[in-house]
C-alpha cells in the first residue's frame, strides 16, 4: 500500500521543515499512548516524520515515492520504518517538559524538579442570608505542613547529607525498553534516594525523612456576597505542603448553600409570593413585603390580577465580585373567598366588572 507521508502529517509538499516539524507535534500530542491516544497513528506519525523531518531522507522520498513502498528505491535498500527503533530525540524537544514525563529525555533531572503539595478540597455549608451577603468562616481542616523539627528538609538536624551515588544526584536512572512503537527510553525513579538525588546518614525522626507531617489547620476565610451552589473558593498555598521546600497545594472550598423556607432563588434575583384579596385587587391597596434587607411596603395599584409580578429593584442577590445586584420578584395572587353571604352576592352582582 502506498504510503502518503505529507498526508499522514496533513502537509503540502511545498512544506518548510518548521512546518513539518509543527504538524508532528500537533500529532504526538493528540495520538500519544500515553496520554491515552490512537497507538497505531502515533506510530503512522512518526514514521511520516523520521521521512520528512530528515532533509536527505524527504529528498530521497520526493524523488523515488511509491517506489519505497515495498523497501526498494531504484534498487537502493529502504529502511522499514514499521519494524525500526524509532528515534526519538525530537520529542525532548517537541514536548518541551513533558519529554520527562514520557521518557524522552532533554528535561531537567528529577532531583532538580520540585514537587508540588496535593490540592485539598472542603465543602462549606452556608445558610441563605450568609451566601448573599457573605460571611467570615473558620473552618478546620487537616494537611501536611513542613516537619518543624527538620524544617521540612527530610534529615536529622546535623547529619551528612550526600549525593546519591546510584544515580549521581539526577534522581532518576534509564532503561532501553522495546514497545510496540520499536526501543524507548524509559526513565524512572532512581530506587536508592527515591529520586530526591540525595543521601542522608540520618534521617529525621519526627517526619522519617518525608519532610512533612500531618498537622490540624485552623483558617479565617472570607466568603464573598453573591455566591451560589456548585461554586469555589480557591485558597492558593493553603493545600498540602510540598516536599522539601516544594509550593504547597491549593484549597478549594466547594459551596453549598441551603435553602430558605421564605424565599426562592434564581442566580441574583429572588422569588416570593403574598396573597391578596379581592377588595385589595379592585381597589388597590399598600402591603407589606419581607425581603433579605427586611420588610419593605410594596404598592397594589387598582386592578391587579392574579399573577402579577412586581419587581422591587436591586433588592436581590449582590452580583459576585460586583457592585450591581438582582431584583426581588413578588407574585401577587388574588384569593377569591368562598361561602359569600346572600348580602355579599348582590353587592357583587351589581358590580359591572
Amino acid at each position: 500500500m502506498n504510503k502518503d507521508y505529507y498526508q499522514t502529517l496533513g502537509v503540502n509538499k511545498s512544506a518548510t521543515q518548521d512546518e513539518i516539524k509543527t504538524a508532528f507535534r500537533k500529532l504526538a500530542h493528540e495520538h500519544h499512548p500515553d496520554k491515552g491516544g490512537n497507538a497505531e497513528k502515533f506510530k503512522e506519525a512518526n514514521e511520516a516524520y523520521q521521512v520528512l523531518g530528515n532533509a536527505e531522507k524527504r529528498k530521497q522520498y520526493d524523488q523515488f515515492g511509491s517506489s519505497f513502498q515495498n523497501g526498494q528505491a531504484g534498487g537502493g535498500q529502504w529502511q522499514n520504518f514499521s519494524g525500526a527503533d524509532f528515534d526519538f530525540g525530537d520529542l525532548g524537544d517537541i514536548f518541551g517538559g513533558m519529554g520527562d514525563m514520557f521518557g524522552f529525555g532533554g528535561g531537567r533531572s528529577r532531583g532538580q524538579q520540585r514537587t508540588r503539595g496535593r490540592d485539598l478540597e472542603m465543602l462549606i455549608t452556608l445558610d441563605f442570608t450568609e451566601a448573599v451577603f457573605g460571611v467570615e468562616k473558620d473552618i478546620n481542616f487537616h494537611r501536611l505542613e513542613p516537619c518543624a523539627h527538620c524544617k521540612g528538609k527530610g534529615a536529622e538536624p546535623g547529619a551528612k547529607i550526600e549525593t546519591c551515588p546510584t544515580c549521581k544526584g539526577q534522581g532518576k536512572i534509564a532503561q532501553i525498553q522495546r514497545t510496540i512503537l520499536g526501543s524507548m527510553r524509559v526513565e524512572s525513579v532512581c530506587p536508592s534516594c527515591h529520586g530526591e538525588g540525595q543521601k542522608y546518614s540520618e534521617k529525621c525522626h519526627e517526619c522519617s525523612g518525608e519532610g512533612v507531617k500531618q498537622a490540624n489547620t485552623k483558617l479565617k476565610v472570607k466568603i464573598p456576597a453573591g455566591i451560589n451552589t456548585g461554586e469555589s473558593i480557591r485558597l492558593s498555598g493553603q493545600g498540602d505542603a510540598g516536599v522539601k521546600g516544594s509550593p504547597a497545594g491549593d484549597l478549594f472550598l466547594r459551596i453549598k448553600v441551603s435553602a430558605s423556607k421564605k424565599f426562592v432563588r434564581d442566580n441574583y434575583n429572588i422569588h416570593t409570593k403574598e396573597t391578596i384579596g379581592v377588595r385589595q385587587a379592585i381597589l388597590g391597596d399598600k402591603i407589606e413585603v419581607e425581603t433579605v434587607d427586611g420588610k419593605l411596603t410594596l404598592k397594589i395599584p387598582e386592578g391587579t390580577q392574579s399573577g402579577t409580578v412586581f419587581r422591587l429593584k436591586e433588592k436581590g442577590v449582590p452580583h459576585l465580585n460586583s457592585r450591581l445586584r438582582g431584583d426581588h420578584l413578588v407574585e401577587v395572587t388574588v384569593k377569591i373567598p368562598k361561602g359569600i353571604s346572600r348580602k355579599e352576592r348582590s353587592v357583587i352582582e351589581q358590580i359591572n366588572f
